[in-house]
């Protein structure tokens, strides 16, 4: 049951919008909805997070979308664990995606604001700009990437002071 209240948190909260998220700065391409995603920090809009040390493992699906599988570790206990699946919002040029929680009766939707044009770090948000999340394919930036994103979170009008680290 406290999963599933962590759960809803995270993902309701967010639809509570107080100021919208920027607008994603470029197009996505297909594989960054494939493979193992690290989170690195986050801003978070509430004083709640369940877990830290988050891992978001990306499956595409042979039916279309993909699976998310994100893990992270408990404050109060081992690991945690939740899948939801995921489906790229036409038209977005793959920078907007929603995931259905629990069967679908939770649903969110994400933006990927912008990334390295390697594919090495990704900024993803909730629209509503109360959640951002800086994600990398390894379990740490460099100093130069970690610069080069935190240079994009403010740009994109975030406070950076608000920035977390997740490891």
């Amino acid at each position: 049951m406290k999963i599933l209240a962590a759960l809803a948190t995270l993902i309701l909260v967010p639809s509570l919008a107080m100021a919208a998220a920027p607008q994603p700065a470029q197009a996505v391409p297909p594989g960054m909805y494939a493979g193992r995603w690290f989170q690195i920090a986050q801003i978070l809009q509430t004083d709640h997070h369940p877990c830290h040390e988050g891992v978001d493992e990306f499956v595409p699906s042979a039916k279309g979308g993909f699976t998310i599988i994100m893990t992270c570790q408990g404050y109060l206990g081992g690991p945690r664990s939740v899948s939801a699946h995921g489906e790229v919002t036409p038209g977005s040029g793959g920078a907007k995606f929603k995931l259905s929680f629990l069967g679908g009766l939770i649903r969110q939707e994400y933006w990927v604001l912008d990334h390295a044009a390697d594919q090495s770090w990704a900024l993803m948000a909730t629209p509503g700009g109360n959640f951002l999340w800086l994600l990398a394919r390894k379990p740490a930036l460099s100093a130069a990437d970690h610069a080069t994103a935190c240079a994009r979170i403010r740009a994109l009008g975030f406070d950076l002071a608000k920035l977390t680290p997740d490891r």
